[in-house]
């Protein structure tokens, strides 16, 4: 009698919407296209839009980056005027405000806002949190950046940049902080609503947290009381060995660079080692990689909407953009000068290697200043899936097994339509595979993300939790 194999469940993926508060995220110029919505981003009918679309989906969250200043790099310090033709990534607007609006239109999604640990008062932002995970019953995350601009500096009334690792040491205490004023600044059963004894808070059960630390000074306690998840869940993105080390402590997700898997993956068993050895649960930290995804029915209808979509760029803003990214004036360099050289971290070299290696038909492509503002021009320095459901589907897949990682940001070249796209095209591909859910799991950000049905709180293995004021 032969014995019945059990079947193993397949891993569940993790989807994020990538967006931004500007006409312009990561596709310079596109702003411009019939089908995209973007410059409609200080109209909430947008943002309620977006959220719809995403919530019909199931997406996990929408993920909102943000930037404190233009990023005046190409063509002179300081220069906002390359990037405003395309609307690349300027004007943009604050990523908290429109939250609210799509929460109350929305049953499950999520939203992650990006704040930055340099600039922002932590006291203020512990408060802004907490306010917005009540407004949005535990859908809310905190990207946490620590902010590479020089401009963004001198806009928050800086001379000059804090240096790099000081900047995310700062951003440790700082988490310490709003760990102390989240968790431990109100009991667990210090909110009692007791109607008939009169009592709203109970007495003895809020206390004052007396930080005092290197970089910063708080007595508390926080104004609000415990929200669903008291600390919202926790995104980072850093690439550096500093900003490592901060991830491996604190994140509970974390968007990885990389343009192929088998580079992708040493980051990936780099990254949950180190989580390892800061006594987490490498479970506990889900890893996500950017992609840009263009589907339609067939192979050759997503590559003309492609190209569709190439006509609208502005290379002009996608340069103005890259500088940025690498603090170096890419207008040093002639269009056709194939002899581009970078010293900062990252560099023209490693994507150009990444591109040659990635991107049929470039193995003998000459890489000039212009060929890399095109191959730029949509979804950034990102991987691109671009297909029929199947096509992205298989294209997704891979870098799930090769790269290990739990699942990707999506970008896109015109909003809500791609997103859309995906939901009418790829997700019921997804679905048949069995590796994208049918609803959500849960009501809360940190249950759906991680998936282990403990609860919207903190995990045990995480910093934070230490500082938890369970009841008596």
């Amino acid at each position: 009698m032969s014995k019945q194999v059990e079947s193993v469940p397949k891993k569940q993926w993790i989807l994020n919407a990538f967006t931004m508060n500007t006409p312009s995220h990561l596709a310079a110029g596109l702003w411009k296209h019939p089908r995209n919505r973007t410059s409609e981003h200080h109209d909430l009918e947008y943002w309620i839009d977006l959220a719809k679309t995403l919530d019909e989906g199931k997406f996990h969250s929408l993920f909102i980056a943000d930037a404190l200043s233009h990023y005046g790099v190409y063509k002179g310090a300081g220069n906002v005027d390359p990037s405003l033709p395309a609307a690349a990534q300027f004007p943009v607007s604050d990523p908290f405000l429109p939250v609210p609006a799509m929460a109350a239109v929305t049953k499950g999604l999520s939203f992650g806002v990006t704040a930055s640990t340099t600039y922002e008062n932590p006291f203020l932002l512990a408060r802004r949190l907490a306010t917005l995970d009540h407004l949005t019953k535990g859908r809310v995350a905190w990207n946490i950046v620590t902010s590479h601009l020089e401009t963004s500096a001198k806009n928050l009334g800086l001379v000059t940049q804090v240096p790099h690792d000081e900047r995310y040491e700062r951003a440790d205490e700082y988490l310490e902080l709003e760990y102390k004023l989240w968790e431990g600044s109100w009991r667990d059963d210090a909110v009692v609503r007791d109607v008939d004894k009169g009592i709203y808070s109970v007495p003895g059960r809020v206390r004052a947290i007396n930080h005092e630390g290197k970089y910063f000074r708080s007595e508390g306690p926080l104004t609000t009381s415990p929200s669903y998840q008291r600390t919202p869940f926790l995104f980072q993105a850093g690439a550096s060995s500093a900003g490592k080390a901060f991830a491996t402590k604190h994140a509970e997700c974390m968007f990885l660079p990389g343009l192929e898997p088998a580079r992708t993956r040493e980051l990936v068993e780099d990254i949950r080692k180190r989580a390892a050895e800061n006594g987490r649960n490498p479970e506990n930290l889900k890893l996500i990689a950017g992609v840009l995804i263009i589907v339609d029915e067939t192979d050759e209808k997503a590559q003309e909407k492609y190209q569709d979509y190439l006509s609208y760029a502005d290379h002009e803003g996608t340069l103005s953009l890259f500088s940025g990214w690498l603090n170096t004036d890419l207008s040093q360099w002639d269009d056709d000068d194939e002899n581009i050289r970078f010293t900062g971290p990252g560099g023209i070299q490693s994507l150009v290697t990444s591109w040659s290696a990635t991107i049929p038909g470039t193995e003998n492509v000459k890489w000039t200043k212009k060929r890399i503002a095109q191959e730029l021009a949509i979804g950034g320095a990102h991987p691109r899936a671009i297909g029929s459901p199947k096509t992205v589907a298989d294209i997704l897949q891979k870098w799930i097994d090769e790269a290990g990682i739990d699942g990707f940001n999506v970008s896109y070249a015109v909003s809500p339509g791609d997103f859309q796209d995906i939901v009418k095209w790829l997700l019921p591909e997804l679905r048949t595979r069995g590796v994208f859910w049918n609803d959500y799991a849960a009501p809360t950000a940190r249950e759906n993300f991680l998936g282990d049905g403990l609860g919207p709180r903190l995990r045990d293995d995480h910093p934070g939790s230490k500082y938890k004021w369970a009841a008596e």
